[in-house]
């Protein structure tokens, strides 16, 4: 157990058992929030970072721990405790005063690469806003697929669109549609779902939910928020982009982001979980695959595994899209960096 985890244990118990936290407890968390000075400031912390505003946090903690926990039964109570504390309580918070302070419902955009954890993030923050009295939903760029038979149409015109997933396989008018009605408090509004399972695993649209009274709207995908590039950055492009027929199709998936431009500007705010090395994202999944095998359920060789994900790569590389949204210049996202045990290190 981490010596945050063992503080914020301690600190639960405390709470359940006498009903308060000793004071040289939250001085000791108090410490350690302000050696992290760029995170204080992303999450608007700096105003709580005090004894007392520790003692409330902590409050709110132990109040939501069991909900969160029951919600994620898949993630140890260590890791749930530190992310808690260092993220998705603060970002609640955070997401729960701009509602406060806004005219109309919020949007949330989350840009993540395969097993950055963006599905587990909208899970405990929508356990977290229902705590603080707002409605939470979550809405997938995979929701706004093209139903199955447009799409076998478009891979006959195009046979390089082998998988759904990259620029061209997504109806954004409707995905327009449905954020619009949603940031103006249109209620209820048909907010679309697909299920990944039909056709082999090809996937296709369900039957829409009807959704009413959303607060706040947790927009994630692989390449939210992520603009296009210029068409230059190919001439010396990173691997797998090798072959001229696979520059071809890069450039091909540049230009079509143009089209998902107006989706993006419906996020009021964005953020972007980060492996330090993006190529992380094909080991975590080969560990997911291998687990599954693991439990008797049918998964993709290494091999399947690879060409999986140096498709997306070779589509929309995280070098050339996803750097530039990271880099300690750039204001216009919250970067939440995660390291190779898939734990939380820095947010700025």
């Amino acid at each position: 157990m981490s010596y945050l985890s063992a503080l914020l244990h301690r600190a639960v118990l405390q709470l359940r058992q006498q009903g308060a936290v000793d004071r040289s407890l939250c001085e000791a968390l108090l410490a350690g929030e302000r050696q992290t000075p760029e995170r204080s400031q992303a999450l608007d912390l700096a105003p709580s970072e005090t004894v007392e505003g520790i003692q409330e946090r902590l409050g709110q903690l132990a109040e939501i721990l069991d909900n969160v926990v029951e919600r994620l039964p898949f993630q140890g109570q260590e890791l749930i405790l530190e992310n808690l504390w260092r993220l998705w309580l603060p970002l609640a918070g955070q997401l729960a005063q701009l509602r406060r302070e806004s005219a109309r419902p919020i949007v949330q955009g989350i840009l993540g690469g395969q097993g950055t954890g963006k599905t587990t993030l909208a899970s405990a923050l929508s356990v977290i806003l229902e705590y603080f009295g707002y409605r939470s939903l979550g809405l997938s760029l995979d929701d706004l697929y093209k139903p199955y038979a447009e799409r076998q149409r478009l891979k006959a015109e195009d046979p390089r669109l082998i998988r759904r997933g990259p620029p061209g396989t997504h109806d954004v008018e409707l995905g327009l549609q449905v954020l619009q009605q949603l940031r103006q408090g249109a209620s209820p509004v048909a907010v679309p779902r697909f299920d990944k399972s039909a056709f082999g695993g090809d996937g296709d649209r369900t039957s829409p939910e009807q959704v009413e009274g959303a607060d706040i709207i947790l927009f994630e995908g692989w390449f939210v928020g992520v603009e296009p590039v210029e068409p230059s950055c190919f001439e010396q492009a990173p691997e797998p982009i090798r072959t001229a027929q696979d520059k071809a199709f890069a450039r091909d998936c540049n230009q079509r982001l143009q089209e998902y431009l107006p989706l993006w500007d419906c996020c009021d705010r964005l953020m972007v979980l980060a492996p330090v090395d993006y190529r992380l994202s094909q080991r975590w999944r080969l560990q997911a695959e291998h687990d599954a095998i693991a439990q008797g359920k049918a998964g993709l060789s290494d091999e399947e595994i690879r060409e999986f994900v140096e498709y997306f790569w070779k589509a929309l590389h995280p070098e050339l899209f996803i750097t530039p949204l990271i880099a300690p210049e750039a204001k216009s996202a919250l970067v939440v960096t995660l390291e190779a045990d898939h734990s939380i290190g820095s947010i700025r």
